[in-house]
């Protein structure tokens, strides 16, 4: 059992990340997550907007969940260039 949970977090299926700076008054977050659709493949959904707020929400069809989950760490990497954290 305990192999299953090391690979849990080595290929997330969700994540949630903020960025946080009072001085500019910036308050953010960003949540990636990996979900079946109904046709066997796999959907990233992308939400994001201003902490407290509803925001945005965008999904992206992929042919399975390793696609999906690739294409949630190359935009958390992007994220976490421009300074969001977990």
């Amino acid at each position: 059992m305990r192999d299953l949970e090391d690979q849990i977090d080595v290929f997330p299926r969700e994540m949630v990340l903020r960025r946080i700076d009072a001085e500019r008054n910036m308050w953010r977050f960003y949540r990636l997550a990996v979900e079946p659709d109904l046709f066997g493949g796999a959907s990233l959904v992308r939400q994001w907007g201003r902490i407290g707020r509803p925001g945005q929400q965008l999904s992206e069809a992929h042919a399975d969940e390793g696609l999906a989950i690739n294409a949630l760490l190359r935009l958390a990497a992007a994220k976490l260039k421009r300074g969001y954290r977990t």
